[in-house]
């Protein structure tokens, strides 16, 4: 008796019966189904600033690593050196506009998104969420600073009565400039924020739109005047309760902002809890177990992955491009990290040292099956996604072969992206490799996403190598096996 396939079809009977059957909900829910969407919908600004920010790192941090007057060089801003610098101005402006106001642009689409869901006005909803988040962010710094001498009064009286922002008092320089936002407030740090004022504000503008509270305007009117005036007391009801919250908490807390205690209370400990290996491990298994089941598991899992790692990873971009502590590049994301400012293992990490090929590591297994596999309908398949696959795109394999429910598949599927996130998540622990600081399109081919990802760290494809001869190990015994079951569409002649 094959004790051995009985626990399997046990144990995918399990799955079947109580795993599917929740992840199935998780990916119709519509609350998180306009989440996904809504992380979606930022990529074409993400990914301009992601490119920004990657060629920067390729002519002005890279060279410095091996060349130890090249900083100087950019610095004395002659010849070539010109050049790079007007290249890497532009980048700077695209940045601003992209990866700087990140939560900025994620608000709007949070909003947008879920007002579609409620299938009410889109495009006010992105509105009400955008404004829900510039409503709580600090529109002046306020910086306090005790002299060292004493000011004379003809001069604290100029300072103060000049509108300049700032002001003498007690012998103390207070810089208060209305006008100058925060982008800590708007850029990847919002998320967390974004995600819950505004889904507040937003669903409230849903529901009251959905109970007809609006103004109503006679037939002659435009419909776009229309759907902008019944948007009007709803979007008004819903920034008034927001401003409310804002209001309050801020008294309460002495004079703190909402969305810095959000930061602080909320987000900073999810992150924090996101970077140990287990976490890192746990998510990834469900992203395996769903895509077993012929669910996208990193569609599924987006508000997670996204939400904490994707946050964490535009973090440590911001980082990249801005500086930290006199610092730039990967050396500033290093000593963020050690501060407790950035992150070590973030959204890209997956990609570049587990899901090469796709989720399960599949351009593995594909290169596995044209080499050690005697059955035609495997080869078949497998020289048909070999090329998808160099660009990440699974689904042929998974389909085809098919590894979806497919029982022999099953444990290298998943113990495979186990292994290879280990590695990875070891070697960028023990500073073997740079983390992620780039946001990399994800049809890249993997050794080479592993190298942009990390900076342009040329250590990065090595390790990636090493997880794939490991995840190559993992499935060839598995694809052996195969070739002695019967092959239901054809067999190889021996």
């Amino acid at each position: 008796m094959d004790t051995g396939g009985i626990k399997m079809n046990g144990l995918m009977a399990w799955m079947e019966k109580y795993i599917l059957p929740t992840a199935a909900k998780i990916g119709a829910q519509k609350h998180l189904v306009a989440l996904r969407d809504a992380f979606i919908g930022t990529l074409p600004a993400t990914m301009a600033g992601s490119v920004a920010v990657m060629i920067n790192a390729i002519i002005r941090d890279l060279p410095q690593e091996f060349v130890s007057t090249y900083a100087a060089s950019l610095e004395a801003d002659k010849g070539i050196f010109a050049v790079l610098n007007v290249i890497i101005g532009i980048n700077g402006f695209v940045w601003n506009g992209t990866l700087a106001i990140a939560g900025l642009i994620f608000a709007f689409s949070w909003g947008y998104n879920l007002a579609k869901a409620y299938n009410v006005n889109e495009l006010a909803g992105g509105i009400v969420s955008l404004a829900t988040l510039i409503s709580g962010v600090a529109f002046a710094p306020n910086n306090t600073a005790e002299l060292a001498v004493k000011v004379p009064e003809k001069i604290a009286n100029a300072i103060n009565g000049a509108e300049i922002g700032a002001s003498i008092a007690n012998n103390q320089l207070t810089v208060n400039p209305w006008g100058w936002l925060n982008l800590n407030h708007l850029n990847g740090n919002a998320f967390f924020t974004v995600m819950i004022m505004g889904a507040l504000s937003t669903i409230i503008f849903c529901k009251l739109m959905q109970a007809d509270l609006t103004i109503k305007m006679p037939d002659s009117v435009p419909p776009a005047v229309s759907k902008a005036f019944a948007a009007i007391l709803p979007a008004t009801i819903a920034l008034y309760v927001v401003a409310i919250i804002n209001f309050t908490v801020s008294k309460l807390s002495g004079g703190q902002l909402l969305i810095d205690l959000i930061q602080k209370y909320i987000a900073e400990p999810f992150l924090g809890l996101s970077q140990g290996l287990g976490a890192v491990l746990i998510v990834t298994v469900f992203v395996q177990i769903f895509w077993f089941f012929g669910i996208h598991g990193p569609n599924v899992l987006a508000p997670v992955l996204e939400g904490i790692w994707g946050q964490a990873q535009l973090i440590n971009i911001d980082i990249f491009q801005k500086g930290y502590e006199g610092k730039t590049g990967t050396a500033a994301v290093l000593a963020a990290i050690d501060d407790g400012k950035a992150y070590m293992w973030v959204r890209g990490s997956f990609d570049a040292f587990a899901w090469f090929g796709g989720s399960g590591g599949t351009i593995v297994l594909i290169i596995a099956i044209l080499l050690f596999s005697k059955r035609a309908d495997y080869l078949t398949v497998g020289k048909l996604s070999l090329g998808p696959g160099i660009f990440n795109i699974n689904e042929p394999i998974m389909f085809g072969l098919p590894v979806v429910l497919n029982p022999i598949m099953f444990i290298p599927f998943v113990i495979a992206p186990l292994v290879a996130t280990t590695i990875g998540w070891v070697a960028t622990y023990l500073g073997l490799v740079a983390p992620v600081s780039q946001q990399v399109a994800w049809v890249t081919p993997p050794l080479l996403l592993s190298f942009l990802a990390t900076g342009a760290d040329w250590r990065a494809p090595i390790v990636a190598l090493v997880c794939m001869v490991v995840t190559f190990l993992i499935w060839t015994p598995f694809v052996i096996a195969a070739n002695k079951m019967d092959p239901a569409l054809g067999e190889s002649e021996q």
